[in-house]
């Protein structure tokens, strides 16, 4: 049963905030030598970002009075569970870092590999991913945590299916309602492993946040659960908790072994993988894959020599279990969106950006479509926001556009994937998409030679678009099936980013 914050708690909440901003400070000055400034992530930079978020969050709270969304698993019981966290680990890492005012370090905690370097440096990972929910859940101070959206269509219908406007829930209760939808092995050692891996704070307890980043490291949601046990729990290349000082440490022993790696949930991009691995020469690379399955990752790198022994073994285990072609997923279009289609000289499967190349990528979580092409281009030039909505981009799906029959019983149907929400449903809606809030991708940024364009949308005023339906003749209806792509055939999807040190 979630615990739900007592009227007590309330009146206490405002202390308690007040004395974790003043923890944060203190711990901040015992972080004061140099040789204590590594990373990613530094403890260094997260406490005073820590603090100066938990001091919004007050100044938020008295604004509102502590009203709104208090119920079970609501903002109070968030921040009395993330407070009584907070309390926990800085009391660890005051006991591991020098006293305030004194020289007299433990110099363990200098010496890389040691137990105590590996304790603080676990320390600063919990801490970086406490700071990531708190924004996550509390932007610029303001509770938002009813309102999260999951990157995943599936696993969002899950969370509000199940979990209604509740950001938080104990873990065993959230385990129980779980296996309603992924059944999980008997024991309690499985659960344990599953607990430890989407526990990122290590608070007892599960958030929407924590839960959206378990799904991204883990996808495709039908077979979540399987995924983890063969990436996370069987494959000797998973490194948990590990930092990016720490895995070029550990390949070290095997940079006489080309195509050692390992890889780890990136502490600077949460819910990306970060590979480690040994280049051909003995070099040691770290890369964060575009937002792909990690399994497709992994077995074209074994394909092309790069991903060979996981850290250092010879074993390198079978993931082609998890290529099974999922169910298609369809978009239909309405026979008003073909009016107007036609009445442009465009179809719906051509990118409305470039008006050149088909669409094959789904952004998430809008479900925006475009030519991989023009995102590309899009994101090279440090935009991370759809191009259309504005909508901060945390991942992306390769997809084939291509035509299927329709019976004629058919009149009228919407996505049939589950996981975007009522205004998403007829496949996209471009007219909203060109309001000048939110001017799409110049079309122009792509200097390369051409074919002459027809007329597209973005040449018409939105406004004036549904005055064309009534001389319209009727079109007949067309559906739009969108199915799995092959990623590993694409040259986007094979690039990867730097993570940066």
């Amino acid at each position: 049963m979630a615990v739900t914050a007592p009227r007590r708690w309330q009146w206490e909440e405002p202390r308690a905030l007040g004395r974790a901003v003043k923890l944060l400070q203190r711990l901040e000055e015992q972080c004061g030598d140099p040789r204590l400034a590594v990373g990613p992530p530094s403890l260094r930079d997260l406490l005073p970002r820590t603090a100066q978020l938990l001091q919004e969050v007050a100044k938020a709270r008295r604004a509102a009075e502590g009203g709104g969304h208090e119920g079970p698993g609501g903002a109070g019981d968030f921040l009395m569970v993330y407070l009584s966290n907070l309390e926990a680990k800085g009391r660890q890492a005051a006991a591991l870092l020098p006293p305030r005012g004194k020289k007299d370090a433990n110099e363990e905690l200098f010496r890389e590999g040691s137990r105590f370097r590996r304790q603080l440096a676990k320390l600063a990972l919990i801490f970086s991913h406490m700071y990531a929910e708190l924004s996550a859940l509390f932007p610029e101070g303001k509770y938002c945590g009813h309102l999260y959206q999951l990157t995943k269509g599936p696993a969002h219908i899950f969370w509000r299916e199940h979990c209604g406007d509740r950001c938080l829930l104990p873990w065993a209760e959230f385990q129980s309602l779980l296996c309603t939808c992924h059944p999980m092995e008997p024991g309690t050692t499985i659960a344990q492993a599953l607990r430890s891996t989407m526990d990122l704070t290590c608070s007892g307890y599960v958030s929407v946040f924590e839960f959206d980043i378990f799904t991204r490291l883990f996808q495709p949601w039908p077979t979540l659960l399987r995924n983890w046990q063969l990436l996370a729990v069987n494959h000797p290349g998973y490194m948990a908790f590990l930092t990016y000082d720490e895995v070029q440490a550990r390949l070290q022993a095997c940079r006489d072994k080309p195509g050692s790696y390992i890889f780890r949930p990136s502490c600077t991009r949460l819910g990306q993988w970060a590979i480690g691995y040994v280049s051909s020469n003995g070099s040691i690379l770290q890369i964060i894959p575009l937002n792909k399955p990690l399994f497709q990752v992994l077995l074209k790198g074994q394909k092309d020599g790069i991903y060979l022994y996981p850290d250092g073994k010879n074993h390198n285990p079978d993931l082609t279990e998890l290529c099974q072609a999922e169910p298609y997923q369809r978009i239909q279009v309405s026979e008003e969106q073909l009016q107007l289609y036609q009445a442009m000289n465009s179809t719906f499967e051509l990118c409305k950006i470039c008006s050149e190349s088909d669409k094959d990528v789904r952004i998430q979580p809008c479900g925006h479509l475009l030519c991989s092409r023009c995102l590309a281009t899009w994101q090279n030039s440090n935009n991370q926001t759809c191009p259309f909505c504005r909508c901060h981009i945390k991942g992306r799906e390769a997809v084939s556009i291509c035509q299927v029959q329709k019976r004629p019983a058919e009149v009228r149907t919407t996505v049939e994937n589950p996981g975007v929400s009522s205004h998403q449903k007829d496949a996209e809606w471009e007219l909203e998409q060109a309001t000048p809030s939110a001017p799409p991708l110049s079309p122009q940024w792509d200097s390369s030679p051409r074919r002459p364009k027809t007329q597209g949308l973005l040449t018409l005023a939105p406004l004036a678009l549904p005055r064309l339906r009534a001389p319209l003749p009727l079109p007949k209806m067309r559906t739009v099936a969108l199915v799995p792509w092959n990623v590993s055939s694409s040259p986007q999807a094979r690039e990867g980013t730097m993570e940066s040190s």
